[in-house]
């Protein structure tokens, strides 16, 4: 080898990414960046390349059961506001950024991982047949499962807008109101979007416990500012009720009404009931059990890399809501997990190819924090303490619950012109 490899000499490295969300796109997009010897576009400082390896070309294969990429935190808009649902479910073919011959899109979920011989075996969402892929680096970025109406079950843009054009009908002619249960992240911004985009509809949000956020390692002072910022967007809260059932009640040929009982005997009806109290499930069933916990999540270490226990564990990484690590699963974390993991690709390739000892881009612990939309204000909590109102909504999630800070930090419209390094 010369000192410095020509362009046409860079060597080919195939990356498997297993889930196209914040974590899998935010890997994509930056490994393009660093093989074309560029800083990454998410980095803050210029990124040191290796004179003798400037370009590496990729071969990536992102895998994911939906036919785009969906913005996740903006299901409780999505879910109440149906031009806003047109605009967060962009199909993989319609991201500017990541439309390259280095980049692969599949419809299809991940059975399996052969760690051993470094292969993924994928079903495709519509033929159900099996394909095999080899790769160098497999990056497991599938998240967790949630169930309807947290996210959308669609896995095509179509169907999708037939989904959410469905609920969206239902909420708006809800006669007898809403009933939110669950007073987590998600019921509580559900129930405000809903009653900032439907302010005629009588909104209800039911949670067991005596304060918001429950189940969450946060500050008093942020769940009892959720509350009273639930309340003045119009809200109904009844705290501390837990529900016993709920039974559909025979209407003539009116909309549906339902009989909602709880364990201290209160009663009420409701038009719509939404549960917002969902467990998310590991998706990493393909893994190999030695990589997981018992709870499905990915052991890793603080370069990204699975722990050690597993076949070739330095060549598998997880970024995103399947690490096993510290923190409440975040878009911002996802996104940043899948930043580092693209770096430390590129620094097993320089390793591997010019000898060069990796200096690990290292996740850090995270303390529990949040940010949490409150129809036209936001909360936000963690180490510093709280803080809440309209500017923090501004600066948190701007005008489109997040989308735009997203799809500009990911660079899914491309890299602008002006970021050389």
């Amino acid at each position: 080898m010369g000192s410095v490899l020509n362009v046409s000499d860079a060597p080919t490295v195939r990356v498997f990414i297993a889930g196209g969300s914040y974590a899998g796109l935010s890997v994509a997009a930056n490994l393009l960046d660093l093989g074309q010897g560029l800083s990454p576009r998410m980095f803050q400082q210029p990124y040191e390349h290796h004179p003798n390896l400037p370009r590496v070309n990729w071969d990536i294969t992102i895998a994911d059961e939906r036919d785009g990429f969906y913005h996740l935190i903006g299901s409780p808009l999505a879910l109440a506001d149906a031009e806003y649902a047109k605009k967060v479910w962009i199909k993989f073919q319609d991201l500017p950024g990541l439309q390259t011959p280095q980049i692969k899109f599949i419809q299809a979920s991940v059975s399996s991982v052969d760690c051993e011989a470094k292969t993924a075996t994928t079903i495709d969402s519509t033929t159900k047949v099996a394909s095999t892929h080899e790769y160098d680096y497999f990056v497991a970025a599938t998240g967790l499962r949630r169930v309807w109406p947290v996210v959308p079950q669609s896995m095509t843009r179509k169907q999708y807008l037939l989904e959410v054009e469905e609920h969206i009908h239902s909420v708006a002619s809800a006669q007898h109101g809403v009933v939110v249960v669950g007073g987590g992240a998600v019921g509580i911004e559900m129930a405000a979007e809903l009653k900032l985009v439907k302010p005629d509809v009588k909104v209800t949000l039911i949670h067991s416990r005596d304060k918001l956020l429950s189940s969450e390692n946060l500050s008093d002072e942020c769940k009892d500012k959720a509350l009273e910022l639930l309340k003045e967007a119009g809200v109904d809260v009844l705290m501390s009720h837990r529900l016993a059932s709920t039974t559909k009640a025979e209407t003539a040929n009116g909309p549906p009404k339902y009989e909602i009982e709880f364990t201290n005997g209160h009663k009420m009806a409701a038009s719509v009931v939404i549960m917002a109290v969902s467990k998310s499930k590991s998706t990493a069933t393909y893994l190999p059990s030695s990589a997981i916990d018992g709870d499905g999540y990915v052991k890793i270490e603080s370069n990204c890399t699975f722990s050690p226990g597993t076949p070739n564990a330095e060549f598998h990484l997880c970024a995103g809501d399947l690490t096993k690590w510290s923190g409440i699963k975040r878009c911002g974390w996802a996104m940043h997990s899948g930043h580092y993991a693209a770096q430390n690709i590129h620094k097993f390739v320089l390793k591997k190819h010019v000898g060069q000892e990796p200096k690990f881009a290292e996740l850090q612990e995270v303390p529990p924090m949040i940010g949490l939309a409150v129809g036209k204000t936001a909360v936000a909590s963690g180490p510093e303490g709280t803080v809440f109102g309209e500017d923090v909504m501004q600066a948190y999630f701007k005008h489109d619950l997040g989308f735009t800070i997203c799809w500009d930090w990911m660079g899914l419209a491309g890299r602008k012109e002006d970021e050389t390094d």
